[in-house]
């Protein structure tokens, strides 16, 4: 029985890919572990497979159940009920496929030295022609600065700054009723977990995000350190981050007039600091850099330490913005690094609505319809960003990446400066008119002035 779309080279190249990478990712496996079980009917994970292809094959829902060319052994209602069964765990089944990949074939390439990290953020999750979807909510797009009808989908991903791999999220409704166009669903089973996610929708993002955290093990996917925008840089979040899951935190910070450091005993807002602070000349692009002390509600009047650098504002010259880490080991360069690897969760937004049909594909009024077809765009993008890894990465081929580097080391470093100095020899005698006695007088002393080991080494050398 097959679900998989039309046959032609390119199609049967994308099935063939998929079904790889549901093998790689253990889809059935994290699937049952999700409670996504056969009740009736057909498999679970051949419906994914039927869903997960129709991007691959630029076919939409409808086109692909009315065509005659797709070879299918079910009805559409099969596949809405598949997507709207609140029993299911997709969050559990997301955060485990991510980092069951995280783990098996992104750490083995990435070295301990490299910064892995986790990144949090927001993206408008829009459905702006609808009336009825459950607990639609009238939201703010921060980058228009606009108010749109949908949810904001809080994101959590990990990234070594080569790959990115998502591995949860939260649609978020509002917390004000009177800015939902939609209630709960009377029906839904307060048992399940798809009740719980509704709940869940409806707190404060700044809430969500500790629950996003709580789905996966930090620790076991190597990641030290936590990034996010000023929109969640606040004292509270940043201390209950590092007491909590100890990680350290690299934001940028908000010009809030309510948000104060310590500094020299004193406090002070970011304006107030910035303006105290001693500032680099001319054009540098690091301005300043300080240790201050982090507020937060604690009964023992404990604070944080944390090292703010400003940077120039490349869009506007005049202007400036502030970096904060918790690592005080961080250098200045080491925060704005650090910080940069966030841009991986921005292409992985545009990625998935622009090419993979985020809140497109279909129409659904379930909030637990719209929460499994994330999951799977999510997947989709998994299978595509490993797929980059896997062709742009050399080490993974395995052992015969290292046979490779060792044929590469038949020019040794020692050959090689002898090669140079031979050079330098040769030139000086076509462009200075030096005869072969001074030239090798000139070297000779040259090799008297190195240390032992590396005139041993190089006199031994046979250049051939």
């Amino acid at each position: 029985m097959s679900t998989i779309l039309p046959n032609s080279n390119e199609n049967e190249k994308s099935n063939s890919r998929m079904l790889q990478f549901f093998t790689q990712a253990k889809i059935g496996t994290f699937l049952n572990q999700a409670h996504v079980h056969k009740e009736k009917g057909f498999s679970p994970r051949l419906i994914m497979q039927f869903i997960f292809a129709l991007v691959l094959h630029g076919m939409s829902f409808s086109r692909a159940l009315e065509s005659e060319r797709v070879s299918k052994d079910f009805e559409k209602d099969t596949v809405y009920e598949f997507l709207k069964n609140p029993t299911y765990n997709w969050r559990k089944f997301l955060s485990n496929v991510g980092s069951n990949l995280v783990m098996k074939f992104l750490l083995p390439l990435t070295s301990e030295d490299r910064d892995r990290v986790l990144i949090f953020d927001d993206s408008l999750f829009s459905r702006n022609r609808s009336k009825a979807v459950e607990l639609l909510a009238r939201v703010k797009d921060h980058t228009t600065g606009r108010y749109f009808k949908g949810f904001r989908m809080l994101t959590l991903g990990w990234s070594d700054g080569a790959s990115f791999m998502p591995l949860a999220f939260s649609l978020l409704s509002s917390k004000n009723e009177k800015n939902r166009f939609q209630d709960v669903d009377s029906n839904i089973d307060k048992r399940t977990v798809g009740y719980k996610r509704r709940q869940e929708a409806t707190k404060k993002s700044t809430e969500t995000m500790f629950d996003l955290l709580d789905s996966i093990n930090p620790n076991k996917l190597g990641a030290k350190t936590v990034l996010f925008d000023s929109w969640f840089a606040y004292p509270a979040i940043i201390s209950k981050i590092i007491k909590n899951y100890s990680l350290d935190v690299v934001c940028m910070i908000k010009r809030s007039p309510k948000i104060h450091y310590t500094y020299e005993g004193e406090s002070y807002t970011l304006n107030q600091l910035y303006k105290k602070v001693r500032k680099k000349r001319g054009r540098a692009k690091i301005l300043a850099n300080i240790v201050v002390g982090l507020r937060h509600d604690d009964k023992n009047g404990n604070e944080i330490q944390a090292r703010i650098v400003f940077v120039r504002d490349r869009n506007r010259s005049k202007q400036w913005l502030a970096l904060l880490t918790t690592n005080l080991e961080h250098t200045e360069e080491d925060a704005i690094r650090i910080y940069g690897k966030r841009w991986e969760i921005e292409c992985f937004f545009r990625v998935v609505k622009s090419n993979l049909r985020l809140a497109k594909e279909f129409q659904c009024r379930s909030y637990d319809s719209m929460t499994a077809h994330t999951t799977i765009v999510f997947l989709r993008y998994m299978m595509l960003s490993l797929s980059v890894r896997e062709e742009e990465d050399h080490r993974t081929i395995g052992q015969l990446f290292y046979v490779c580097c060792d044929e590469i080391e038949d020019i040794r470093f020692a050959q090689a400066l002898m090669t140079i100095l031979e050079l330098i020899g040769s030139t000086m005698v076509e462009e200075y008119l030096l005869t072969d006695e001074q030239i090798n007088e000139f070297f000779n002393r040259f090799f008297r002035k190195l240390p032992d080991y590396l005139r041993k080494s190089l006199l031994h050398t046979d250049v051939a």
